[in-house]
């Protein structure tokens, strides 16, 4: 499946409740697990669920197609080669149906019973909330890791302000049309709490608990992406310090 930027904008929104988007890159046993999660959470909810294969080489595609042929709820897409968590997240968003959309990993560490306590949050924050972020409790990373995301975390806070303990967590609910206006980079999943109290909107926050993933080995290391992070912690503090006045608009006419 393939579709253009400008094709997917012209998608028209409302027509459900809610699109969960999926990042996954060689998750094949993970995702069926998950996918049955997911759909018993949302049960009694209008949904969709977008699954993008970042490339994967286990024949993730496979166990997609095969799953969508009996879950007509199931979009999946597919990245030729691997452009990143961040890149795949985007995909999900621009061709999203719903007029929120949540985010969850692929690797089956986020528990997806948590997603409709996302959604009733960001809905109970009204109009000027557009993001319900999942704040991680009991990680179940080595201490090493933990260390070094409690050290990314304050340092982020510090720099940006944002009042997010855990901005890396990736169970998350946005308001769609918040979404689309967000500057997008590599690694900017990571930013969003950011990023959107620079658009002049709110944030709200659930704990969640974190969980072993079943099958597999996490994608990412301590050291592999901390000179890109702390380059883009600064590029995301220019980018709030360029964001000078939010202007108040009104219609004059319809």
């Amino acid at each position: 499946m393939t579709s253009s930027f400008a094709e997917a904008l012209a998608v028209s929104s409302g027509q459900l409740e809610l699109s969960v988007v999926v990042p996954a890159k060689d998750e094949a046993e993970n995702l069926p697990i998950l996918l049955d999660e997911i759909r018993d959470a949302l049960e009694g909810r209008a949904f969709e669920v977008l699954v993008i294969d970042d490339g994967s080489s286990d024949g993730t595609d496979k166990v997609l197609q095969d799953y969508a042929a009996a879950n007509a709820w199931l979009r999946p897409f597919r990245h030729a080669r691997s452009c990143g968590q961040s890149c795949a997240v985007r995909t999900g968003v621009v061709n999203a149906r719903g007029d929120v959309v949540a985010t969850i990993d692929g690797d089956g560490e986020n528990n997806p019973a948590y997603i409709p306590g996302l959604v009733d949050a960001l809905k109970a924050g009204g109009p000027s909330v557009a993001l319900a972020a999942g704040q991680r409790l009991g990680r179940k990373a080595s201490l090493a890791k933990r260390l070094a995301s409690k050290f990314a975390n304050k340092l982020r806070g510090a720099i940006l302000k944002d009042n997010t303990r855990d901005s890396g967590c990736g169970l998350k609910a946005l308001r769609r049309e918040v979404f689309l206006m967000l500057p997008y980079f590599d690694g900017w999943h990571r930013f969003l709490p950011a990023l959107v109290i620079r658009e002049g909107f709110g944030v709200a926050h659930v704990d969640v608990l974190d969980r072993q993933r079943r099958h597999g080995q996490s994608k990412y290391g301590i050291f592999d992406r901390a000179l890109v992070g702390f380059l883009d912690l600064f590029g995301v503090w220019w980018l709030r310090r360029r964001r000078k006045t939010l202007p108040q608009v009104s219609a004059l006419s319809d």
